[in-house]
């Protein structure tokens, strides 16, 4: 819901005289802003706040947003992530203003107060006040050329100060400073002659807000009754003259409905005026420079446009319902935000050619920005979000986008999360065939050659691609084999547990939401679009072979043996790198080197009679399937969960000195992170539990049907083995078969057991010493710089949740070849790089599995090394999946210099 906001809006249309009566808010004459029209332009990001979105800025790496609640907040135009929340003003940030060199930003508030920031540290440099009762600041412009600040206020005066006088003027009075004056209203004597007592701290909110040099403009340096209203808006531009001259003109718009011209004096940056434009006493509350062409934005939803080479208005465009709160220009089209919501887009010939639905409610600020060869249309509205949408399209020329760009990625990944790749149903096995499809035309455009390797029966194809490295003889030339899948989880909607359709991209907040988006789409195409780029620029030092499976979330069907039977096509492989996990934390970059094998079975008992009902049929006589099975199953789980298969921890290793530090360096760095981290030694062995121990779980039942009378005459489980190296498949396997027989041997049923595998997956075990590590774990240190040192917002940050659980559901080991060694996790050091004194990334070993990247190693006779792309918090498998732009920008990164990494 739109946030109510007391924004320069309200005020505009409370003023006094300033417009027309209007019919029930809106001009008869107007058509309602109620549907789309044309094309919409496409909705790149959107960031979300709490409240709402006054005035944007937006420089070449970072856009910056006035918000109602007096912030300002900066999100960096790469990844979309709030790099910064600045308490900038003790009242709404109503303006903002980009230095043309980018050096200065300027803001402008309802506390009477004019701030100068430095954009790139956000330290405050000056706060300029004056010593007249100004009232709310709507409107900010600086003139580099004389170095001066121009602000427009509630009483209907423009202020300006020379910043190059400011060393040479007297020193302010803090008497004059509106924080210490009285408040005309709020400082007012009532009944009695008392007035309300001020809070004790009334200064300014924040340590942020503070800081920089304290201005006081001149007495001299105002214009009174700039306007008979509110200055609304001011810009600057040049050859505006009458003679035309180039010199630099100050252009406001008033709540009288009058613009005015002012010619800036080099001296000391005072202003007078050259020209007044009348708009019939229809408040001008926004405005756009095109050249000498001059668009004014009017409260009944009309835009003037003004030829200012003759001071002619040359044409009225029946814009909007409602009032124009924001102008923008640019790549030869004009853009409009109205107070429904809508913004529109129009030639210069002032066709219409697109209307869409920005914001669920006023559209309060805009900006247009190149970046990376694309053109943003960036809207704030009091529906508390900012909007960046992709106009490209109505640019002239788009061809300096680069195809390879960060924003190519993004498309094409909105596209691939497009197709329902679901392989465990086969009503998307149409869906499935695209997703493959489109993947290796991608790989195709980029000039890879690819192509879908078939296989068996109705399973998905393998896509297979290669781009050819540049160095000299296809002899010395290493192959780095890329690992992952496009097959995704189920992602059904029907209770609205997703914010979306989990099928269509939502961009907020910096994140990618959709089902793949982490697991494992988003990796999949960060590597890909790596080696398209160095393939562009002939920087490609290593054949990069892709294998991107269709039935990776249904145990790898069919993979090995398509591999098997096309091992010639694939060629010579050196080293196998996947990006198929997450982080342990939201913070920490980590690389994976070891995950746990897999057995699944079913467990079925059944007995030679029928459904019987328990009250005529149920006796100590008759064996019961259901009782059978629960029976032997409670017998695989000693105390503390131990496995009673009998020399079923027998082959497990005990863990080396150097794999000890590698656990001690996990704990050392989330203890540094989560103060909240009650047991240390409980968080390390509970860590080796999860990922380097052997567990056994049972997963699921099934018997009878849902009727509480009946016995049923079968009933079976599902369970899972999570295998660690040194134990064998085959072994276990056999030792699980005869276990379960020997115990339901012991209970003299004469009922019968089955025992099936349904899925069996080995465990790996990397080494992380290994070239290919090593090149990963540079590549981290570079791309990420210094690392882990962060703490999450607030020194008492708890654990993320999916840390909270390692503790909660663990407990120290006490015996056997699992158990932890008491090994202090301070006396180990957290590891850092010898030469660039940047801190490593984890080490870390994962619980899960991965059917094929043992069977890649053993049938390439290459080592494997693993990527984690995504953090914690992706919720891969579950709803409202997601993925950080940054993650995936900076695994592209990274992929970039292990392909890229001279042989």
């Amino acid at each position: 819901m739109a946030e109510s906001t007391p924004s320069p809006l309200r005020r505009r249309r409370r003023q006094a005289g300033s417009a027309p009566p209007r019919k029930n808010g809106i001009a008869a004459a107007l058509p309602a802003d109620s549907s789309a029209l044309g094309q919409s332009p496409t909705l790149f990001h959107r960031v979300q706040h709490n409240r709402s979105i006054l005035s944007l800025a937006v420089s070449d790496s970072c856009l910056f947003a006035g918000t109602q609640g007096g912030e300002i907040l900066v999100w960096s135009l790469e990844t979309y992530e709030l790099v910064a929340n600045v308490n900038g003003h003790n009242g709404s940030v109503l303006g903002l203003f980009l230095s043309k060199d980018g050096n200065l930003l300027f803001s402008c508030a309802g506390d009477r107060i004019v701030n100068v920031w430095s954009p790139r540290t956000l330290e405050r440099l000056y706060s300029i006040y004056s010593t007249y009762d100004i009232g709310d600041v709507f409107t900010v412009a600086y003139s580099s050329s004389v170095h001066t600040v121009y602000f427009g206020a509630q009483n209907t005066s423009i202020q300006w100060y020379d910043l190059d006088q400011r060393d040479v003027r007297p020193p302010p009075d803090p008497e004059n400073h509106p924080h210490s004056r009285n408040h005309r209203f709020f400082d007012s004597v009532g009944p009695g002659g008392l007035s309300t007592p001020r809070p004790a701290n009334s200064g300014e909110a924040t340590p942020r807000a503070q800081g920089g040099q304290v201005l006081e403009v001149d007495k001299d340096h105002i214009r009174q009754f700039a306007h008979y209203g509110y200055v609304y808006c001011m810009i600057l531009g040049h050859g505006l003259g009458k003679d035309g001259a180039e010199d630099e003109m100050l252009i406001s718009g008033g709540g009288d409905g009058s613009i005015k011209l002012w010619n800036l004096d080099g001296g000391d940056g005072s202003i007078g005026e050259a020209s007044a434009l009348d708009n019939g006493y229809i408040s001008v509350v926004s405005m756009a420079l095109d050249g000498t062409i001059l668009y004014a934005g009017l409260i009944e939803g009309q835009i003037n446009v003004w030829d200012l080479d003759t001071r002619q208005r040359v044409r009225t465009v029946r814009a909007h319902a409602e009032d124009v709160l924001t102008l923008s220009v640019g790549a030869g089209f004009i853009y409009s935000g109205g107070a429904g919501g809508f913004a529109k887009k129009f030639t210069q010939k002032y066709e219409c050619t697109s209307r869409w639905e920005a914001h669920a409610g006023l559209i309060l600020a805009s900006a247009l920005k190149e970046h990376n060869g694309r053109q943003l249309y960036v809207t704030g509205g009091n529906d508390c979000c900012v909007a960046i949408w992709d106009v490209s399209g109505a640019a002239a020329d788009g061809s300096s986008r680069s195809t390879t760009s960060n924003e190519e990625l993004l498309e094409s990944l909105s596209s691939f999360i497009g197709y329902r790749t679901v392989s465990s149903d086969p009503a998307y096995a149409e869906d499935n065939r695209r997703g493959a499809s489109f993947l290796r035309s991608l790989f195709k455009r980029f000039g890879a050659s690819a192509e879908m390797l078939n296989t068996a029966g109705t399973l998905n194809p393998v896509v297979f691609a290669r781009f050819k490295g540049n160095s000299p003889g296809s002899a010395k030339r290493r192959t780095i084999l890329f690992y992952g899948h496009y097959d995704v989880i189920a992602a059904r909607n029907e209770k609205g547990t997703w914010k979306a359709d989990p099928f269509v991209i939502r961009p907020v907040n910096g994140y990618v939401y959709g089902r793949g988006a982490s697991d494992n789409k988003g990796p999949v195409l960060a590597a890909l679009y790596a080696a398209a780029e160095l393939a562009r620029k002939r920087a490609l030092e290593a054949d990069v072979v892709f294998l991107i499976e269709g039935e990776e979330e249904c145990g790898s069907r069919g993979f090995a043996d398509t591999v098997r039977k096309n091992k010639d096509v694939i060629g010579r492989v050196d080293y196998i790198v996947l990006a198929n996990s997450y982080w342990l934390d939201d913070q920490m970059p980590c690389l994976t080197y070891g995950l746990r094998g897999l057995i699944q079975a079913t467990v079925t008992v059944k007995s030679d009679h029928p459904e019987l009902h328990s009250g005529v049929d149920g006796s100590s006589y008759l064996d019961e399937p259901l009782k059978d099975l629960i029976a032997i199953l409670a017998r695989l789980n000693g105390p503390r969960n131990r496995v009673m298969i009998p020399g079923f921890y027998d082959p497990m290793l005990a863990p080396t000195a150097a794999e000890e530090e590698r656990y001690a360096a996990i704990t050392a760095s989330i203890t540094r992170r989560y103060p909240t981290l009650a047991d240390p030694r409980t968080f390390t062995a509970a860590m080796k539990q999860r990922s380097r121990e052997a567990s056994l779980t049972v997963h699921r039942f099934a018997a009878g049907p849902e009727n509480t009378t009946i016995i049923p005459n079968q009933a079976s489980a599902g369970l899972s083995i999570r295998l660690v190296p040194n134990q064998d498949i085959v072994t276990v396997k056999r030792a699980l078969h005869d276990f379960l027989h020997q115990q339901f041997a012991e209970l003299q049923s004469k009922n019968h057991l089955a025992i099936s595998i349904d899925h069996e997956a080995d465990p790996w075990l990397g080494d992380p010493d290994n070239e290919i590590f090593r090149a990963l774990e540079e590549a981290v240190m570079e791309v990420w710089g210094p690392i882990g040192e962060a703490r999450p917002e607030g020194t008492g940050a708890a654990l993320p949740s999916n840390l909270q659980t390692v503790v909660s559901c663990s407990r120290p080991a006490t015996s056997g070849k699992a158990e932890a060694n008491g090994s202090d996790y301070l006396s180990h050091p957290a590891g850092r790089g010898k030469d660039t004194g940047q801190r490593k990334p984890l080490y870390v070993r994962e619980g899960g599995s991965i059917p094929a990247i043992r069977f890649l190693e053993k049938e390439f006779d290459a080592p494997a090394a693993h990527l984690p792309c995504g953090q914690a918090s992706d919720a891969a498998h579950l709803d409202n999946e997601r993925i950080r732009l940054r993650n995936l920008y900076q695994s592209r990164e990274i992929f970039k210099r292990v392909f890229g990494r001279p042989a």
